[in-house]
Order: C-alpha cells, then sequence, then structure tokens
C-alpha cells in the first residue's frame, strides 16, 4: 500500500483495532490522480452518462452540468476522501476539572449514500466524558462533517466520528447517534418520506446503560432558546 493510503487507514483506525468495517473502502491508487485530474476524469464520465441518457449537451442549461458535477464530487460532496482535508484536532488540558459528560447535539450531517449515490439528511449527537483532554467544540462538527463528506453508510460513519474523537481524546469515553433520511429509501424504491434512520456507537463509560440513558436524556432536552 502507498504512504498515503497506510495514513489514512491509520487515522481512521487509531486504537480501535477490534474491527476494519469503520474503514473507508479505498484502492491502493486512490490518490494516484490530483484533484484537477480527477475532476476532469469524471466530467468525461457525467458527459458520457448524460449523453446515453439521450440529453443536449449543447442546451445552454446542460453544457456546464459536467463540469459541475465532477467539481461537486471532489471538491465537496466527496472532500472527505482528501486526508489532507481532516480537521486538526487540538486538544486542551481540562484545566476547570469537569468530569461530566461534554454533549453537541444537533450537529448537522450532510452525506451520500454510497448504494445509490443519493444524500443522506440528518443530524448527529455526540458526546465525550474528559479524561484530562477536551477538544474544542467546532472541532466535533467538523469531524463529522469530515467522515460525512464522503460516500457513506450511516452505521460506519457513527464508527468513525466515534474512534476519530476517542484517538485525539485519549479516552474509550465517546459515544454518537446519528439520526438521518435516506434519499434512497424517501425517494425511490418504497419512498418512504416519513422513515428515518437511527445508528448509535457507544464506547467506555457510555456502554453502562445510567450513562447510555443520561447521553439519550440531554439529546431530548429541548434546545429552543426563542423567545
Amino acid at each position: 500500500m502507498s504512504d498515503t493510503i497506510n495514513q489514512l487507514l491509520a487515522d481512521e483506525i487509531g486504537d480501535a483495532h477490534e474491527s476494519f468495517t469503520a474503514v473507508t473502502p479505498l484502492r491502493e491508487d486512490a490518490f494516484d490522480l490530483s484533484n484537477e485530474e480527477k475532476i476532469a476524469t469524471i466530467a468525461e464520465h457525467v458527459e458520457g452518462i448524460l449523453n446515453t441518457l439521450g440529453m443536449n449537451l449543447e442546451d445552454d442549461s446542460l453544457k456546464g452540468t459536467p463540469m459541475r458535477v465532477a467539481k461537486l464530487y471532489v471538491n465537496e460532496a466527496f472532500g472527505g476522501l482528501d486526508p489532507a482535508r481532516k480537521p486538526g484536532m487540538s486538544t486542551f488540558d481540562n484545566s476547570y476539572r469537569y468530569n461530566e459528560m461534554l454533549v453537541e447535539k444537533n450537529i448537522v450531517v450532510y452525506s451520500t449514500c454510497e448504494h445509490h449515490l443519493l444524500p443522506i439528511v440528518g443530524r448527529a449527537h455526540v458526546a465525550y466524558i474528559s479524561k484530562g483532554k477536551v477538544v474544542g467544540l467546532s472541532k466535533m462538527n467538523r469531524i463529522v462533517d469530515y467522515y460525512a463528506k464522503r460516500p457513506q453508510v450511516q452505521e460506519r460513519l457513527t464508527r468513525q466520528v466515534v474512534q476519530a474523537l476517542q484517538e485525539t481524546l485519549g479516552t474509550d469515553d465517546v459515544a454518537c447517534v446519528i439520526d438521518a433520511k435516506h434519499l434512497c429509501v424517501n425517494s425511490r424504491g418504497i419512498r418512504d418520506i416519513e422513515s428515518s434512520t437511527v445508528t448509535a456507537e457507544f464506547g467506555g463509560a457510555f456502554k453502562d446503560e445510567a450513562k447510555k440513558r443520561e447521553f439519550l436524556d440531554y439529546i431530548n432536552l429541548s434546545t429552543d432558546f426563542g423567545a
């Protein structure tokens, strides 16, 4: 494997060596092409798809679609595949001795189902109990967004968030719950627009039923701060 792939796998697995199911499946040559080369190649493929569907790419509305889609895939929707974009996760000493759980709830999730390349949209709720280190609140949002920005399955995304924070904070006491709608369910097949999917990963102290219940109770607290 290339050094880049090895590093990406190491970043994602961290100290959780019990399973590889949280690792995004990437080929060894995943980073041989530059982003610019990937965009050019993807644009050609999108153009081929549209031509096969019988679309008139000379139409003003469609002329730029292959390039727009290619840039969207590489720079936005699947930007989390690039290990260089992983957010810095600087930690600080827990000087205020806060020893209860810290919960960041209602983190917006925009991802893409890897089975049909349709959107996954929902909310993530993340918590940890400090073992001496704390991390900036916005970093929790950023780590969710980083792993969401790739072809995903929700179960893997949930585990990746937990493992990344466990490695950063030096503690197993991390939990994540994600509640999301999958457009592959909502807009095709059964077309059930009401259903959503909930996944959870509980590490360390959060495996205790009392701690788990406390975390879930925090999630259900009203956060309507309007007048």
